[in-house]
């Protein structure tokens, strides 16, 4: 059964304590906050023979199908392949699901995640489905970007806003799946993670603190004009486009913000510390500016799924930000 986590209680009583429910939600909030565990739990309620209060009871036939992952009225949609788009022939199998009768008597649940990795193609195939369900179909969108998704798919469902933990709830969270990091470690976790828990643990898992001391290590070694931006362009292709996309965006903000402010509070992990400072000192607010509006637009590439030359992109990048010193 899927996890019940604690900042999700008032949300699961609200949800799962319906007579009636709509034919689909859309689940939407940050990443790493729980919401496919909490569409995965209101999937084996729905389906669930012998529901025992709010939760299914883990025992009848359809709970240890779905438990077994061969239940009949169950069918979940996701890329085929990780940062993979949704294609449009998945989508179509969905469908012909949707209007087949219940193989159990009772309903049928679908399950997508994340929504928005569909393009247009297929999040239109999707809409005749989610306009019209067939029987007693219940369909959960999960997404972690509603902005992208178009305004036709949000306006067929019915949008519900997943809370994101308390700083207390995350962090007791993490003590218990992390216990071999200490609490400045999952401070800093938690602090990479925007503060999503269970992204702070994925995170971790894939290695991000090392990942993260070899970028600020080379962006300190190009300022210095010790390493290329071809040479750092190489360097960096074990670490995720979207990871160094966000970072250099997170850096371009606080530099602008410390022009604004001269708040030494507001800039950011000790690890990138001196370095924002310096740039703000030492960068025009309008090439800073132009630079961040450039890496806002390629980080939409990245998230569009386009097909990018991943060297050019990167070196690109650190030319911008070579270029910032000194631009005063």
């Amino acid at each position: 059964m899927a996890e019940a986590y604690p900042w999700q209680q008032a949300l699961w009583q609200q949800l799962a304590g319906r007579e009636r429910h709509a034919h689909a939600y859309l689940l939407h909030g940050p990443q790493g906050i729980g919401k496919r565990a909490l569409a995965e739990r209101l999937m084996a309620r729905l389906l669930c023979q012998q529901p025992h209060g709010l939760d299914a009871c883990g025992q009848c036939k359809s709970c240890l199908l779905l438990k077994a992952g061969s239940h009949p009225d169950n069918f979940v949609l996701e890329p085929e392949e990780a940062e993979k788009p949704i294609k449009v022939d998945q989508v179509r199998e969905l469908v012909s699901f949707v209007v087949q009768t219940a193989q159990l008597g009772g309903r049928k649940v679908v399950l997508i995640e994340p929504v928005e990795a569909m393009n247009v193609n297929a999040s239109n195939a999707l809409l005749k489905s989610l306009e019209e369900p067939s029987g007693d179909t219940v369909l959960l969108l999960v997404s972690h970007q509603p902005s992208r998704l178009l305004p036709t798919i949000k306006s067929r469902c019915q949008q519900v806003a997943c809370p994101q933990p308390s700083v207390e709830h995350s962090q007791a969270w993490l003590a218990s799946a992390l216990p071999d990091c200490d609490e400045s470690e999952r401070r800093e976790l938690l602090t990479l993670a925007a503060g999503s828990p269970l992204r702070a643990a994925t995170l971790q898992a894939q290695g991000i603190v090392e990942q993260r001391a070899l970028v600020t290590d080379g962006v300190k070694k190009l300022l210095k004009q010790q390493q290329s931006p071809s040479q750092l362009a190489e360097a960096w292709g074990s670490v995720p486009l979207l990871l160094l996309f966000d970072w250099f965006f997170e850096w371009s903000q606080l530099i602008l913000r410390y022009q604004l402010t001269q708040d030494e509070e507001g800039l950011g992990l000790a690890d990138m510390r001196k370095v924002v400072q310096y740039l703000a000192q030492k960068a025009r607010q309008d090439k800073v500016l132009q630079t961040q509006a450039w890496v806002l637009e390629q980080r939409q590439k990245v998230l569009g799924k386009a097909n990018l030359n991943r060297v050019l992109l990167l070196e690109a990048l650190l030319a911008h930000w070579v270029q910032l010193p000194g631009s005063r």
